[in-house]
C-alpha cells in the first residue's frame, strides 16, 4: 500500500477531512523528515510506514478535539503535532516553539519547501516566549509531566473568555500526574484516542485555566 493510500485510509478512520493538496504535502513532509533524519536524528523512528502511523496519524488523531484558530505547539521537535495540524487546517495560525537549533532549522526548511504560510517558528524555550497574541490551544506531546507542562506553557493559554486550553498528548492514562495539577488549571476532560494502525494506548488530557 502506498503512503498516500495509508494516509487517506487513516484520515477516513479518524473521521476528518483534508484536501488533496494537504494530503500530498503531508506525504512530502514525511519525506523531508526521512531525509533530514539521516544526518540530524530528528526521530528514533526510521521506517516511513511507521512514521506514518506513529507521527502523522498520531498527530492528526487529536484534531477533532482541538479548537482554533490560534495554536501553539510546545517542544515541537520535528514539527509534531504542529505541522500535520497546520497542513490539515490551513486557516489556522500555528506557532511551533522549539529551542534546539538543528530542529528549528528543519522546521524552517519545511515551512519553505511546503510553502506553509500559516506556521511560525519560534527558536527559544517556551517559558521565555511571551506572545502578543494568546492561544486557543496550547498543545504538546513532548512533556512527560503535566505539572511541568503547565509551568512552562500555561502563560500562553488565552485568559479571555472561554476556549483556552492546554492539551497534553499522553500514552497510558496519567493517574499520578493528574494529582499534581496546580490550582490555576483544572482537568476538563481526558479522551481515549484511537490511532489507526497503532495498538498502543493514547490519551489526550484537556486542561482549562481557572477563570
Amino acid at each position: 500500500m502506498s503512503l498516500r493510500q495509508s494516509l487517506s485510509d487513516g484520515i477516513g478512520t479518524i473521521g476528518i477531512t483534508i484536501s488533496d493538496q494537504g494530503q500530498a504535502r503531508l506525504v512530502q513532509y514525511l519525506d523531508l523528515i526521512k531525509k533530514w533524519n539521516q544526518v540530524h536524528n530528528l526521530t528514533a523512528v526510521r521506517d516511513t510506514e511507521t512514521m506514518m502511523t506513529r507521527h502523522l496519524l498520531d498527530s492528526l488523531s487529536v484534531l477533532p478535539h482541538i479548537n482554533g484558530p490560534r495554536i501553539v505547539d510546545i517542544g515541537s521537535g520535528a514539527g509534531l503535532p504542529g505541522i500535520p495540524l497546520a497542513l490539515a487546517r490551513p486557516d489556522w495560525h500555528v506557532v511551533l516553539i522549539e529551542s534546539n537549533h538543528k530542529k528549528s532549522a528543519f522546521l524552517q526548511q519545511v515551512r519553505i519547501e511546503l510553502q506553509l504560510e500559516n506556521i511560525e517558528i519560534v527558536a527559544e524555550r517556551a517559558e521565555n516566549h511571551h506572545s502578543k497574541i494568546s492561544f486557543n490551544t496550547v498543545i504538546s506531546r513532548a512533556f512527560s509531566d503535566l505539572a511541568d507542562f503547565i509551568q512552562v506553557a500555561g502563560h500562553l493559554c488565552t485568559k479571555e473568555g472561554v476556549g483556552g486550553r492546554l492539551l497534553a498528548m499522553k500514552g497510558v492514562y496519567p493517574h499520578e500526574e493528574l494529582t499534581q495539577i496546580p490550582r490555576s488549571f483544572v482537568l476538563e476532560n481526558i479522551h481515549a484516542i484511537a490511532v489507526p494502525g497503532l495498538k498502543a494506548e493514547r490519551h489526550l488530557v484537556m486542561l482549562r485555566r481557572v477563570q
